[in-house]
């Protein structure tokens, strides 16, 4: 048994995303969610609400135990990319490239 939750199109970088995403892969609920709340960043913030997604959707639609989850699988994938352009130094465009995410976390039992 399983629950998952997903947030699309999330306006940060997945290579902003992928070390707060590391540092919860495996632990437990509880001790994901103590690392995400004192790690400093917008980034922690944005997992830590689709790890509280997941847990609310293990609980309330799983009728899984709160205490017996653990993070199973947590990632960070490239979403979409919007481009814009700025003006560039002797007349050129400089392209910015204005990147999403897609955040998912697996919460299992123990």
């Amino acid at each position: 048994m399983e629950a998952k939750a997903v947030a699309k199109y999330v306006r940060m970088s997945p290579i902003k995303l992928k070390p707060i995403t590391d540092l919860v892969r495996g632990k437990s609920l509880q001790e994901a969610l103590t690392i995400l709340k004192f790690t400093p960043g917008k980034g922690a913030e944005l997992v830590e609400n689709v790890v509280k997604s997941a847990a609310a959707n293990a609980e309330n639609n799983h009728d899984m135990d709160v205490d017996k989850l653990f993070v199973a699988e947590v990632y960070a994938h490239q979403g979409p990319t919007m481009k814009r352009w700025r003006a560039g130094s002797q007349g050129r465009a400089s392209v910015i490239l204005k990147r999403s995410s897609h955040i998912g976390v697996t919460l299992k039992e123990r």
